[in-house]
């Protein structure tokens, strides 16, 4: 689900975590999302109205009965507008008042009229948080239907202590946004994917691997997750983040993602043969390594003292073919075939030989395509050889273009 032309009202309580909203709204608005504020009034002490009114580009709803309103019934203008809602910082008070349909501000009078999808992000002392008033308020939201109530992540909090309190950070909220905006209809399926490269090791100093950043394999996972599949992850050294909302534990309905960190093609071989056996569906994106050395030298090897003028290689076990040997009918295969040349040849030989379901080709000779970018042009062929190509779209869109294509 992507986010341009969408509107979203942020509604932001009197925390400390408010300081984060303008990041959030910048974020937003770079995915294309209009956004417009609602906030308490004490909300402003911590960011200012200025700053919230020039980066979303349209005046902070904060008082009910300011002259200045765009409508004179702005509470009732802003659902009617929205297509979802976020409260952030979600705090004690304005949990407790959402949980007992208290209206008696800017932003509580707007979410008594909200009807679209609200994702609350609670944020506050650790000690509030398990406060048993509060948590009856989460759990009460988190029985409504259109509300999408987050958990609060365990870390440093503004009052000097570690705990349970902070709010997620804004990255993690847009995702959520997209998350309650987007249809579950991958909910109950186990998904395989791998991603990222493998380092294959010459001595406990160098090793042999590829450009591979796990670009595409993470934005296939946070995809997935938002359509509610539960996600199992084999992820090779790769330095990107996984930015997946932590939901509250009433919110089972969620996908979610359980990671597994490789090293090597054999340990990641090993890796998804257990993992696509509970699967319903795997994606092979990881750019694993077709051959590692044959023996790994236990020092470091030193120029003039060891044989460098050779580097005996073997190949490495391949999973696509192990795991498409092995698939049952109800599975689902999907692999991944990057290429310099002879590239719809080369493919669908691999389709075939590998028993996939589906292949996703693209080559390094596309302009804005390959390791590192986050674009892609990709051409997706299914069992039959029939293609559907992806002209250069970031990597996001092309994720969810692979998920329309293999949905079954």
């Amino acid at each position: 689900m992507h986010l341009t032309g969408k509107h979203i009202v942020i509604g932001i309580g009197s925390g400390i975590a408010a300081y984060k909203i303008p990041e959030l709204i910048r974020l937003l608005r770079k995915q294309g999302a209009e956004v417009k504020v609602a906030t308490t009034k004490h909300a402003l002490e911590f960011v200012t109205d200025l700053t919230l009114q020039t980066l979303s580009g349209h005046r902070v709803y904060s008082d009910v009965f300011a002259a200045i309103n765009d409508h004179s019934t702005e509470h009732i203008s802003l659902p009617d507008w929205a297509d979802a809602m976020l409260v952030a910082p979600a705090t004690a008070d304005v949990l407790c008042k959402m949980a007992a349909g208290i209206a008696d501000d800017a932003l509580t009078t707007t979410l008594a009229a909200m009807r679209k999808p609200v994702v609350v992000a609670p944020a506050m002392n650790d000690k509030m948080y398990v406060a048993e008033a509060l948590q009856d308020a989460l759990r009460t939201l988190a029985g409504r239907a259109n509300m999408h109530v987050l958990d609060c992540a365990d870390g440093f909090l503004a009052c000097d202590t570690n705990g349970k309190g902070r709010m997620q950070e804004p990255e993690v909220l847009v995702e959520a946004i997209r998350a309650a905006l987007t249809p579950q209809d991958w909910q109950g399926r186990e998904v395989l994917v791998t991603c990222g490269p493998t380092r294959e090791a010459i001595d406990p100093v160098r090793f042999i691997s590829n450009h591979s950043t796990g670009k595409m394999g993470v934005a296939l996972v946070s995809a997935l997750v938002a359509h509610g599949a539960k996600v199992r992850l084999v992820a090779g050294p790769i330095q990107q983040t996984l930015n997946l909302p932590l939901w509250h534990p009433a919110m089972t309905h969620y996908g979610s993602c359980e990671r597994t960190d490789v090293t090597s093609a054999a340990e990641m071989y090993n890796a998804a043969v257990d993992a696509w056996q509970k699967a319903d569906v795997a994606i092979l994106a990881a750019a694993v390594a077709d051959m590692t050395p044959a023996a790994v030298a236990d020092h470091k090897m030193k120029k003039g003292q060891d044989h460098l003028d050779t580097l005996r290689l073997t190949e490495t076990k391949d999973i696509a073919r192990a795991l498409g040997e092995t698939k049952r009918p109800d599975q689902c295969l999907v692999g991944f075939a990057l290429e310099t040349d002879n590239e719809q040849v080369n493919a669908l030989d691999k389709l075939r030989k590998k028993h996939l379901d589906a292949i996703v080709l693209n080559s390094l000779r596309d302009a804005g395509a390959g390791f590192g970018s986050d674009t892609n042009v990709v051409t997706i062929y299914n069992a039959e050889g029939c293609a559907t190509h992806i002209p250069l779209a970031d990597k996001s869109s092309i994720a969810e273009a692979i998920l329309s294509a293999i949905y079954r």
